[in-house]
């Protein structure tokens, strides 16, 4: 029985798509690259299926098993629900919304940082650069971000002096 990548790719993409996700989330979603997702939505013929796959299907809602179903001319089926009332409502499996689902996909990624804030709340800090960015412009945005950090320190040192001063 001959497996159909490419309508498997056809497949990933269109679940991908339904999900307004882009091929970065759905990456970050299955804890994988995104060149996997790229490659797998290519059809990119394979002599067996990779364990990405199955990390794939979760991500996607899919049930263990549908690629195999899609592989073979089937159809995906979805995972069943859950009672985990914890889990997140936003954009993706994430719990991000989407707006930052979208800001995190484009343009590349500069740099990190998360800053602890009053007990165990914290802020995480992602830096894009613009698309197609020159390295000249590269440069000149982490010289900003390096300015901007510094501001932020600062702000972290008030914070502490003023509640101690409470």
């Amino acid at each position: 029985m001959s497996r159909d990548w490419v309508r498997l790719g056809h497949a990933i993409e269109a679940a991908r798509d339904a999900k307004g996700m882009t091929q970065v989330a759905l990456a970050a979603a299955a804890d994988v690259s995104e060149s996997t997702i790229q490659n797998l939505e290519a059809g990119k013929a394979r002599v067996r299926q990779p364990p990405s796959v199955k990390k794939v299907e979760a991500a996607l809602g899919w049930a263990p098993g549908s690629a195999d179903a899609v592989l073979a001319g089937g159809e995906p089926t979805p995972a069943p629900a859950t009672q985990d009332t914890e889990s997140p409502q936003a954009g993706d499996q994430t719990g991000l919304p989407l707006r930052i689902i979208q800001e995190l996909s484009d343009g590349p990624l500069l740099d990190t940082t998360v800053l602890p804030l009053s007990g165990d709340s914290r802020m995480v800090i992602v830096v894009k650069g613009t698309p197609d960015a020159s390295p000249e412009q590269i440069r000149r945005d982490l010289i900003a971000w390096a300015k901007a950090q510094s501001v932020l320190r600062d702000l972290d040192r008030d914070g502490d002096s003023s509640e101690s001063a409470n």
